[in-house]
């Protein structure tokens, strides 16, 4: 197995323990880059937010849910995310946006890192929706 793109604090995938158990439903991550939501990872429960060839799946998530939690992003933000490392975190406050945490007092957010040198060589291609 090759260097992951993705990852998850154990605070937030807390979080998404008590989402999925909430929503009674599997869920998933895209990753915004659009003007309102800045760059917050937005999480939908799987089928709300429909993925699709403009948008990469960049891995998908171990959190203790029934089922792993894929995490996409649009193809033109990978574009520039592509070297670094996501981890996806939580804090206090409600975010903008259709995010489902929202009304639990807490919001997703984004902790970036660049790659070294090993792990970009170590990287699998990511694939389109």
């Amino acid at each position: 197995m090759g260097a992951e793109r993705v990852a998850i604090t154990d605070q937030a995938a807390s979080l998404l323990r008590q989402l999925r158990e909430d929503h009674g439903q599997p869920l998933m991550f895209h990753q915004s880059g659009g003007c309102c939501d800045g760059s917050a990872p937005m999480c939908y429960t799987q089928g709300t937010f429909a993925t699709g060839p403009a948008d990469v799946l960049l891995g998908e998530l171990d959190a203790g849910t029934p089922e792993p939690v894929p995490v996409w992003i649009s193809r033109a933000q990978y574009e520039y995310w592509s070297h670094t490392h996501l981890t996806i975190g939580v804090t206090q406050g409600r975010g903008a946006g259709f995010s489902i945490e929202g009304p639990t007092g807490h919001r997703f957010i984004i902790h970036s890192r660049l790659f070294t040198e090993d792990e970009l060589q170590e990287l699998d291609p990511v694939t389109s929706g």
